[in-house]
């Protein structure tokens, strides 16, 4: 018996039972939290569940990535789900990172799998989504510019690629999500929306990085705008958002971003937190950062914003 056939013939007896990841409805969680979930990576070993989560409550993260890979069994994607309902730790995502639009057949139909395998992953242990970015024509760079990223003919294919692994799995408690980037769709909270309509799965949901859509001088000076519009546009579907900085070089002729720490940059993190805190069941990922201590750092940060909002991290 496979992982997905196990899952499907277990989990209404588990969330009977009352052990199941998720098994009080978001309607309910709004009702008993009031503050924002934050979390992000934890370079401590651990072998066991007990041990992941008790290296999570040392940093006092509320919210964490998933810790275990596609190939995991049954058991213990169980044993993972069961000690974080119990602590009280939302699962927030697991990453697909992949380009299932690539125009080399092989890369694509790879990436497909791993999509489909890591939302079946969401799936069975109860995270929050599975996210991806669209992916890229660009043959070379999974992740990276191209002429053809914003053709109809692109949108169109994305819309297709996602219809298909959402349906490949039919998740009926994670979302599948794509996160904005700046050379692909979903680049912007309108261009999400559109996604959203023309994949029509309510199994798709949106990832909200306001750091990845600062696409010029003149958003990025403005960028609490920004911000209020994707809550505004999106706040609904959004599943889990990340938490990082930016900041606009100086001396250059042209315009040149570069991510950054939180609290070294301009993200108007007060804005950012104060809109978010309005969905208290989204959890807020700090990623991309090379140790614990700047791990740390972010969260000192992040969470000094919110006190100053009346806001708790």
């Amino acid at each position: 018996m496979n992982r997905r056939q196990f899952h499907k013939r277990t989990l209404q007896a588990t969330l009977l039972a009352g052990l199941g990841p998720t098994t009080m409805s978001f309607a309910e969680q709004r009702l008993e939290n009031s503050s924002i979930r934050l979390g992000g990576p934890v370079y401590e070993k651990y072998t066991s569940p007990e041990e992941w989560i008790t290296a999570l409550k040392k940093y006092g993260y509320r919210a964490a990535y998933c810790p275990l890979g596609v190939e995991a069994m049954q058991d213990e994607i169980f044993a993972c789900a069961t000690a974080a309902k119990k602590a009280d730790i939302i699962i927030a995502e697991v990453g697909a990172w992949s380009n299932p639009i690539s125009p080399d057949p092989k890369t694509a139909l790879d990436a497909f799998r791993k999509c489909s395998e890591s939302l079946q992953l969401a799936e069975d242990i109860g995270a929050r989504c599975c996210v991806n970015i669209a992916g890229s024509r660009n043959a070379e760079n999974w992740a990276g510019p191209h002429e053809d990223n914003f053709k109809e003919e692109t949108f169109d294919l994305i819309v297709e690629v996602t219809r298909n692994i959402i349906d490949s799995v039919n998740p009926s408690r994670t979302f599948f999500t794509l996160e904005c980037m700046p050379w692909i769709f979903p680049e912007s909270p309108d261009s999400y929306l559109r996604l959203i309509k023309a994949i029509d799965r309510k199994a798709f949901g949106v990832h909200l990085d306001p750091v990845n859509i600062q696409v010029s001088p003149a958003v990025f000076f403005t960028n609490g705008e920004l911000i209020k519009e994707c809550f505004k546009k999106l706040g609904p579907h959004i599943k889990s958002c990340h938490a990082k900085d930016l900041i606009l070089k100086d001396g250059t002729d042209l315009p040149q971003f570069e991510e950054i720490r939180p609290g070294l940059g301009k993200l108007d993190y007060p804005v950012f937190l104060k809109e978010l805190s309005r969905f208290p069941d989204v959890p807020l990922m700090m990623e991309h950062l090379p140790s614990q201590e700047e791990y740390t750092m972010a969260a000192n940060f992040i969470r000094e914003k919110g006190k100053e909002e009346n806001i708790d991290l």
